[in-house]
């Protein structure tokens, strides 16, 4: 188990460096923080149409409502267990104002256009849906017990997704995998998992020092009681979880492996992964 320096090492890169948002996330989920001021700030990133933008997701720096930045605000608010709160009714309201006619929301926006964006947040005129945010975000609710008609459009939308896949991509199995874990039919759940597994493996990149950006165990099972865990042996967990440990740096901080396209995603892209790798360490008793 890692000792509190840590964590303290952790603080002091958030303090000098971090989102807001990210500062109180640690707080609420470190230091026994209250949820008040976290939850605020989450509020804050919502527009009036019931979606999050203002670069909540930080490659997507326009202020206009977006697919990934909701997912991302009711990710916080999953992990505040703040689902009750009166943001999201209204963020799945929006949800059911963009979902397309195949039943899920699109990837991003063409609105998107109009602002600074990384390179890789393309796509066409009229966007189809896609398992990135959907099925990420009805996992979200149906682990909290969230009922909403987006919710049951949405599920029907994953399941045949997945029932189509005959391969993967990284973010996609991302996606899934948390729909797979909290969607209530878990007799479908398993057996579906049985033959996706398969290709949940093939993107992932078992290296612990491999360069450029690649998706590594924890990505997919950042969590023991995931349905992702059962992929992986106790040693590749183990080694991976030391691998994670060592990566944080000397101010204290750990990185990320994709591109920084402008100065200022680096830190707000930096308060994120840190949390995230603080929470993986701790939900494996690294921590």
């Amino acid at each position: 188990m890692a000792d509190a320096a840590v964590l303290d090492r952790a603080e002091e890169f958030l303090l000098r460096n971090a989102r807001l948002i990210d500062r109180l996330r640690f707080s609420y989920l470190f230091r026994d923080g209250g949820r008040e001021l976290p939850i605020a700030a989450v509020r804050a990133y919502q527009n009036s149409d019931g979606g999050f933008g203002n670069a909540l997701e930080p490659d997507l720096r326009g202020p206009d409502s977006q697919p990934e930045p909701t997912n991302l605000a009711l990710q916080i608010l999953d992990e505040l267990g703040a689902l009750d709160e009166p943001m999201v009714p209204k963020a799945l309201d929006y949800l059911v104002s963009i979902t397309r006619p195949d039943g899920g929301v699109p990837f991003v926006l063409p609105s998107s256009r109009r602002y600074p964006h990384a390179p890789w947040w393309q796509t066409g005129d009229d966007p189809s849906g896609t398992l990135v945010a959907t099925a990420n975000i009805a996992g979200i609710l149906h682990s909290n017990g969230v009922e909403h008609s987006w919710l049951d459009t949405a599920t029907e939308f994953c399941w045949r997704e997945i029932d189509d896949l005959t391969s993967t991509w990284a973010y996609e199995a991302r996606s899934f995998v948390p729909f797979l874990d909290h969607v209530p039919d878990r007799a479908r759940a398993e057996a579906v998992f049985d033959r996706v597994g398969k290709l949940v493996l093939e993107v992932v990149e078992f290296d612990t020092d491999a360069d450029g950006e690649v998706h590594r165990p924890l990505d997919f099972a950042p969590r023991p009681d995931t349905i992702a865990r059962r992929l992986f042996s106790d040693e590749v967990i183990d080694e991976h979880l030391d691998a994670l440990l060592a990566a944080q740096r000397d101010d204290g901080g750990w990185s990320f492996d994709w591109q920084v396209w402008t100065p200022n995603t680096e830190p707000e892209w930096r308060g994120w992964v840190t949390v995230r790798a603080l929470k993986t360490l701790r939900a494996y008793g690294r921590l």
